[in-house]
């Protein structure tokens, strides 16, 4: 029996798969006796030393994880700087390590947790600490690098693209006398991963989506309103995707929230739809709605993707078996070894190699008039999207998603001031 304790801790936004992931590492922990703690809201909890002991949540429980959505034990926006700039932080989190005998960090998130992860190896190697972190992937952004996709992102992606096509159901049924118009906003701030996902709603030219725009692509909004006004002509309405980072060929965004920005740097978006739809009414004269989805995007457990559910729990029982085999900086990635049948495995990658790099999608992947996705996109997108996995549903009609009790370890140390 391996000695010492597992610390798992939840960053950045949460996906519908996540507690899949946890649920998981939890499992693949415990079948090997080793101890769980779980950071509340993430490195906040470690820094905090708030602690969750996951012993104390029944095997039914730990299980039930792996079909509620939201983060189980909290996550945070927070991204820790450089070890000379946030010294007093990483030195912090180190001492909580030692009082609680962690060995093995698993950090699930994005290409800044990774960063995090591979800074506090570092950390610990300085200090002489027997430490192993492993970053575990997770974004709907699917932006993350070496990995071919990121669990959280095909959920999200089959979201995407059923709400798409079952809007434009809508649309065209009311086109004669109502809408001609919608535009249904993505998430992505650099990467148009979602966007493109959508495109998989429509198989030919004139089905929805008509018209994708990315963030890897410069907006022109008097070729939007005359691509627009064509398809509505052509086909008697348009839908369009629009990812809420596009920006103009300055660099700017289309549109933002206003609300300067969150602790990575990152400018609060939002908003592209609406504003899409207002200069479109104004330039054109037609009638648009509009849909913001949003956090929906990320949190429809219910629509989630078997082939994402199957991954997000892979990757959280191989972080297991590489912390405890000493495989220190590191994150499991997937790694896909054919198209059809799709098929793929779980491969150590260096967090060096992921750490604050970004993946946008490859100029192959959109169409020549950069309004769409091509065949070689949709090989990719397809199996991501690929089976269903539902949550159980109760006699009220609603999904039977499972509340931990989250009960903590008692604190060791002082109090943490930031």
């Amino acid at each position: 029996m391996p000695s010492g304790t597992l610390l798992y801790a939840q960053s950045g936004g949460v996906t519908a798969v996540i507690n899949a992931t946890a649920s998981a590492v939890i499992q693949a922990a415990r079948a090997r006796r080793v101890k769980v703690l779980a950071g509340r809201n993430g490195i906040l909890g470690a820094l905090r030393e708030e602690l969750i002991d996951t012993s104390k949540e029944s095997l039914a429980t730990i299980r039930s994880l792996a079909h509620t959505p939201g983060g189980a034990f909290g996550s945070c926006r927070v991204k820790l700087k450089s070890l000379d700039e946030d010294r007093a932080k990483y030195e912090r989190l180190l001492e909580v390590f030692r009082a609680h005998d962690v060995r093995w960090f698993l950090y699930n998130g994005g290409n800044d947790s990774a960063d995090t992860a591979l800074k506090v190896s570092k950390l610990a190697k300085e200090f002489d600490y027997p430490l192993t972190c492993v970053g575990v992937p997770k974004t709907v952004d699917n932006d993350l690098a070496v990995t071919d996709c990121c669990p959280g992102f095909g959920s999200a992606a089959k979201y995407t693209a059923v709400s798409v096509r079952e809007a434009a159901l809508d649309v065209a049924a009311m086109a004669d006398t109502s809408t001609k118009v919608f535009v249904y906003e993505a998430m992505g701030r650099h990467a148009g991963w979602l966007a493109a996902a959508a495109g998989l709603a429509g198989n030919r030219p004139d089905e929805a989506p008509h018209i994708i725009l990315f963030p890897e692509r410069p907006f022109d909004e008097a070729d939007f309103f005359a691509r627009v006004k064509a398809v509505v002509e052509r086909v008697g309405y348009c839908v369009v995707v629009a990812s809420e980072g596009i920006r103009t060929a300055d660099g700017a965004f289309v549109a933002d929230a206003g609300g300067g920005k969150d602790s990575f740097g990152h400018t609060q978006l939002g908003g592209v739809a609406s504003h899409l739809a207002g200069r479109v009414k104004d330039a054109l004269g037609y009638k648009v709605h509009w849909a913001l989805p949003d956090y929906l995007q990320r949190s429809a457990r219910h629509l989630a993707s078997r082939t994402d559910l199957e991954q997000a729990m892979a990757v959280g029982e191989k972080a297991v078996e590489y912390a405890l085999e000493g495989m220190n900086s590191v994150m499991p990635v997937i790694v896909r070894t054919s198209d059809s049948p799709y098929r793929w495995k779980i491969e150590p990658a260096p967090l060096s190699k992921i750490a604050n790099k970004e993946k946008t999608i490859p100029a192959s992947y959109l169409r020549r008039d950069g309004y769409g996705i091509t065949d070689k996109a949709r090989r990719y997108l397809q199996p991501l999207i690929a089976g269903e996995a539902p949550p159980p549903y109760g006699k009220d009609g609603l999904p039977k998603y499972v509340s931990l009790k989250n009960e903590m370890v008692t604190p060791k140390l002082d109090p943490w001031n930031a």
